[in-house]
């Protein structure tokens, strides 16, 4: 009821009143702007695209726990991830063989990045030799990537055209800076509201590899020297980087069993050697080390390229690459019986 004196409001008011209550209204009922849906296939990649996604979204993860992206099998609900991200991020067709299939039934409406094609990245070929990879191109399955586009689904002519590179990219700090650019620059076209923070985002990660490859050239600077052998090739990029010396890999591929030739011929290389380190990797059979350091003075050890005893995020690739290092110089440290006499008379 209204009170006495109260003025009665015009139809012009009440027209205003009603068209604010509206908007008001509206704007309640309306959703929220959908967060960026993104993913990435492996725990290194994961940790790059989180760093550059903080404050404004949570990638997901493919690979998770101890599996290996060389033989892990996409389950359905990966599928469903899939199907409704915005973006997806992988190394390699050939890195993660499970994403060749997936990526030609992906609609359109996923953008599909390969980050070993990213520009500026450093790409290595595959070695060669006895102790190395196979002379036999159809050995090997696990070269650098091919850059689809967005949906270029050309993969037999892109694969078969750089089997001959190494595809173990994220292992370089420096090729990990020119990942996180790229990722940058994608997610920022994906959702350009949040593209300033993107870019702050991708500048402290930036900064942090930069003292993160620092760090590491110093603590393995004393170990450069020292021979090892490696379970797969997995290790070229961090080697080439920091200077360090592998003289075999036990297997060409993860999933394949080597030859009776090849461990001989490690075997032969390693019992000529001061003591060395031999490295097994988290997901595989442990006892190919002991069948080439049998007989010989070397060491066993374990180096993880993937990330399997990492917890996922954005701090998983700083955690990864510091692991390489503390392994290698755990082991390599070691003095071998020729420095012994000296170190003897040093602590006398």
């Amino acid at each position: 009821m209204r009170r006495p004196n109260q003025p009665t409001p015009s139809r012009a008011n009440k027209g205003k009143y009603l068209l604010a209550l509206a908007a008001a209204l509206l704007a309640t009922a309306s959703p929220a702007a959908a967060e960026l849906k993104v993913t990435a296939t492996i725990k290194p990649v994961h940790a790059l695209v989180a760093q550059v996604m903080e404050g404004v979204g949570t990638p997901s993860l493919l690979v998770q726990g101890a599996a290996s992206p060389h033989t892990y099998s996409l389950k359905p609900s990966d599928a469903r991830t899939l199907h409704h991200a915005d973006v997806f991020f992988r190394v390699s067709d050939t890195v993660e063989p499970f994403t060749r299939k997936i990526v030609a039934a992906l609609p359109d409406t996923v953008r599909i990045v390969t980050l070993a094609q990213a520009p500026g990245i450093e790409l290595l070929d595959l070695r060669r030799g006895e102790t190395f990879e196979s002379h036999d191109p159809a050995d090997h399955d696990h070269a650098g990537g091919h850059d689809h586009g967005d949906h270029d689904h050309d993969h037999d002519s892109h694969h078969h055209a750089q089997e001959t590179l190494d595809g173990h990219v994220w292992l370089d700090p420096e090729n990990a800076r020119k990942m996180v650019a790229e990722i940058a620059r994608v997610l920022s076209e994906a959702s350009p509201a949040d593209a300033a923070r993107f870019k702050a985002n991708a500048e402290r990660a930036d900064a942090a590899l930069v003292a993160l490859e620092k760090d590491i050239a110093r603590d393995l600077a004393l170990v450069k020297d020292r021979p090892f052998v490696v379970f797969h090739d997995a290790f070229q990029y961090f080697e080439h980087r920091f200077g360090l010396t592998a003289i075999g890999a036990i297997t060409v591929s993860p999933d394949a069993q080597p030859s009776a030739k090849r461990l001989t011929e490690i075997r032969r290389r390693l019992a000529a050697l001061p003591p060395s380190c031999v490295f097994s990797e988290p997901q595989f059979q442990a006892r190919l080390v002991t069948a080439v350091t049998e007989g010989t003075s070397a060491r066993p050890g374990t180096l993880d390229p993937e990330g399997a005893l990492v917890a996922p995020g954005p701090g998983a690739y700083d955690a990864l690459l510091r692991n390489l290092a503390a392994g290698l110089k755990n082991c390599l440290g070691q003095p071998n019986a020729a420095e012994l006499p000296e170190m003897k008379r040093a602590v006398r």
